[in-house]
């Protein structure tokens, strides 16, 4: 789920425009299909999770339900957005062990699996205002075991307006599968935010902005916005270190 408040109100509309053209109001004009924040006239197609630069993505899910992208940063650590483990009804964050982690998530199956046995938000977010502390809405997440090799991450690189970009993830209109943009920009670098143009949705909170740099794909930032209309802005991290840290669950 990509945070964006005013977004609400549009997938209610879009909602409610399924009842009037199917429901008791059959008959009646039908509403024109409203679109998908972030996506705009830009194309998605499916990419390969088994195979680079994408063996890195997989699917967060919590046992309350929630579900966004993430991707491997270390062979037992991942990164997410952080209002993916935010629960608003419980005005708290999630349980470290209700988080699972799989990897190369396809249609119902994945090439493996871990449970979180706890995670650090980044310092600075705000749960309570999310888009003025988007700058730090990133969650490294620890997993109980290892499930790559050092030797399957990409390298971190810092994003240059005009340089390729990719954003793929488990958006909300193609949850099963990891669909993405291929052919897309970095448009501004506004400190810690990268402006993309890359078309996304809701789901696609968490995913990797991949960057092309000297001819090879590398993670600039994490997506954690869609605007109206096409594009969105993801969290850079290049200037931060990650650890190679593997907590065993007691």
């Amino acid at each position: 789920m990509i945070r964006l408040v005013p977004v609400r109100r549009v997938v209610g509309a879009a909602c409610l425009a399924s009842l009037v053209s199917g429901g008791a109001f059959a008959g009646s004009a039908r509403a024109a299909p409203v679109a998908l924040p972030g996506v705009g006239a830009g194309a998605r197609h499916a990419v390969d999770v088994d195979h680079e630069p994408w063996r890195i993505l997989g699917r967060v899910q919590t046992e309350l339900g929630g579900r966004c992208t993430g991707f491997m940063v270390a062979p037992s650590v991942i990164m997410t957005a952080a209002h993916c483990l935010w629960r608003e009804e419980a005005a708290n964050f999630v349980q470290p062990s209700s988080i699972h982690f799989m990897l190369g998530y396809d249609t119902g199956s994945w090439r493996t699996t871990a449970r979180a046995v706890r995670f650090v938000i980044a310092p600075g977010y705000d749960p309570y205002h999310p888009l003025r502390t988007s700058q730090a809405d990133h969650a490294t997440v620890i997993l109980d075991h290892a499930l790559v090799k050092t030797s399957d991450l990409l390298p971190v690189v810092a994003a240059v307006p005009g340089a390729p970009a990719m954003l793929a993830g488990y958006q909300q209109d193609r949850k099963e599968l990891a669909i993405g943009d291929l052919s897309c920009h970095i448009v501004h670098v506004r400190g810690q935010l990268i402006d993309h143009d890359c078309a996304a949705t809701h789901g696609a909170s968490g995913a990797p902005l991949l960057v092309q740099e000297d001819g090879k794909w590398g993670i600039a930032g994490i997506d954690v916005t869609a605007r109206e209309g096409q594009g969105g802005t993801a969290v850079g991290f290049a200037s931060e270190a990650i650890s190679n840290e593997t907590v065993k669950e007691k």
